[in-house]
């Protein structure tokens, strides 16, 4: 065996025998919980939690639905105000001090309701890019289709009652090594898609491709193909609940194969590495 063989040979066995951890320092992970619950480390280890729906997630391997299990986020991003985006946000805010960045509406509902304290509710509105992480590492809000409302339960008369959420909006973060990420949210297909594409040029899109509440399969696929244009998308917000119906197999058949996307449609509870 010659000594390049040998030396790459050797390199294998040591990757091999290191945690998973190691193997995948550096890059990109997501961690997805299902629905559009997903927890993204950035390269150099900062932690963003969006729109965490766990507890009581119906797709949520048991083995996760426990918080002290998800850790420590460092930030905490939700996209509008119904439940199965936010359900999670504030005890996550709560327990690890973690400030919940979303629409301003949502905001100052958080904070006039005392669900959360304005030091953890945050305001920022679309178009707007803060880093609360550090230069390297940058979160923008960008525009979302759909509608926002945050469903509260009043301590004194338990009652539900129902509160402005502000406008529903996306996320691109981008990371330390400029790898950026396009988290959509609930919503349905818009024009201004293309310029989102354009503008920001995503590498990974996470896509909701259930229908009846966002778009569905062929919607999705058109978002692909005509305005995004992503190298990496992971279907999301599709079999929670019945009236999803949306399938990653209808969003592949959709998309067709004279695309260079490539479709990873893991699992709930699955974890990937770009």
């Amino acid at each position: 065996m010659s000594r390049s063989m040998l030396m790459a040979a050797l390199a294998l066995v040591l990757l091999a025998g290191q945690p998973a951890a190691a193997q995948t320092a550096g890059k990109v992970q997501l961690h997805w919980y299902g629905q559009a619950a997903f927890k993204i480390t950035s390269p150099g280890g900062k932690v963003f939690m969006i729109d965490p729906f766990i507890l009581k997630n119906p797709k949520t391997p048991e083995q996760y639905k426990d918080l002290d299990k998800v850790g420590k986020p460092d930030v905490i991003l939700v996209t509008h105000g119904h439940f199965d985006h936010t359900a999670d946000a504030p005890a996550l805010s709560t327990k690890y001090k973690a400030p919940v960045w979303g629409p301003p509406g949502l905001a100052d509902t958080f904070i006039t309701l005392g669900i959360l304290p304005a030091e953890l509710a945050p305001r920022m509105n679309k178009s707007g890019t803060v880093q609360p992480l550090g230069a390297g590492l940058s979160m923008t809000m960008v525009r979302a289709e759909h509608s926002s409302e945050l469903r509260w339960v009043d301590p004194i008369t338990g009652k539900e009652r129902s509160f402005p959420g502000g406008e529903p909006v996306g996320w691109i973060l981008t990371m330390e090594n400029g790898f950026k990420i396009y988290h959509m949210g609930d919503t349905g297909l818009f024009g201004d898609m293309k310029l989102i594409g354009e503008y920001y040029e995503p590498d990974l899109v996470l896509m909701p491709i259930g229908g009846h509440f966002t778009m569905g399969p062929k919607e999705a696929a058109y978002a692909v193909k005509e305005f995004l244009k992503p190298k990496h998308v992971i279907p999301m917000h599709y079999g929670t609940f019945p009236p999803l119906k949306g399938t990653p197999d209808e969003f592949k058949a959709a998309l067709g194969s004279q695309t260079r996307t490539k479709v990873h449609a893991i699992n709930p509870g699955d974890q990937i590495s770009f």
